[in-house]
């Protein structure tokens, strides 16, 4: 059982020949409304992955909460515990360039609101995975991370995006998952010598190393097209990306996230969730939208025999 706690939102997303620079006006080719949050891209990736899936979030009291729910529905996700709250549901204005890059805009709204009180004690047990993004408020995170720790629950934390986080609850949390820009930001908030932004294979390794030893907990660093490390139970691993040709990478990350959570709670190695989020992260580029991307189980699987073995 999941228990994801984060954002609900509705995804404005429109196709543009290349992303506005400051003070630029770019006319789009087209736009859609899709639901998103990576929240709820999460654990609509969980779902289809396979997991029994249970959403804590906030949406707001209008026409837009509709949407930004449609999509866990669709999946069988438990939504008993998002709560509604006088702000608006939150809302998210996407550009994507022709290469499939993307730049995001983030109204939080209704996610300010979002609180771990209406969740059910049997959707938090030693038998719960408790996964959990940067787009819901901090203390309620914190006190969340905390019941879970009490409940001897598996944690884990996608930490984007990236804000300052407590030494303290990182060290509560089983498994971080972060991308190259956010393993820079963490390292630097722990270890003041600046380091450059874009680093060599070898300068990544040293920095989950080091937040692993920090933390003493295991660490995922996505990495795009260059694929997953991860150092778990003091061993690095690496699993190589999928070879596609991306048209949206709106989702990737929420893709993995999801999928590995997945893999994970229902008992594969941490070896083989990594392989089944790289394979999800990979496939989610293939289509637009970022939770009418992701992957079922069976496509995952398919495409497993893919990906090359390390």
């Amino acid at each position: 059982m999941i228990t994801v706690f984060g954002s609900l939102n509705v995804d404005y997303i429109f196709q543009v020949p290349h992303l506005p620079t400051p003070g630029e006006t770019v006319l789009a080719s087209g736009m859609q409304v899709l639901p998103g949050g990576k929240g709820a891209n999460q654990a609509v990736a969980a779902a289809r992955a396979g997991a029994k899936v249970c959403m804590v979030g906030a949406v707001g009291r209008d026409g837009l909460s509709e949407i930004a729910l449609a999509g866990l529905l669709d999946v069988g996700v438990d939504t008993s515990a998002v709560a509604q709250s006088p702000k608006p549901t939150g809302t998210a204005a996407i550009n994507v360039d022709a290469q499939g890059e993307n730049a995001i805009t983030v109204s939080s709204g209704a996610n300010l609101d979002a609180r771990g009180d209406s969740l059910n004690e049997e959707n938090l047990t030693p038998r719960t995975t408790l996964l959990l993004q940067m787009e819901a408020p901090m203390t309620a995170m914190a006190d969340l991370i905390q019941r879970a720790r009490k409940k001897e629950a598996c944690i884990v934390w996608n930490l984007a995006p990236m804000q300052s986080v407590d030494l303290s609850l990182l060290k509560q949390v089983d498994c971080l998952i972060v991308n190259e820009g956010e393993l820079n930001q963490l390292h630097s908030e722990f270890h003041p010598i600046p380091k450059p932004n874009h680093c060599s294979a070898k300068d990544v390794e040293q920095k989950a190393w080091d937040i692993f030893t920090l933390t003493g907990q295991s660490v995922v660093v996505t990495l795009g097209a260059n694929g997953t490390l991860a150092v778990h139970n003091n061993t690095l691993l690496t699993v190589p990306a999928l070879a596609i040709s991306p048209v949206d990478t709106v989702g990737a990350g929420d893709a993995f996230t999801g999928a590995f959570t997945a893999a994970l709670d229902r008992g594969e190695t941490f070896l083989v969730a990594l392989r089944w989020g790289n394979v999800a992260g990979g496939l989610a580029c293939l289509e637009t939208g970022a939770q009418s991307s992701l992957p079922t189980a069976a496509q995952i699987s398919e495409h497993l025999t893919a990906l090359p073995r390390t």
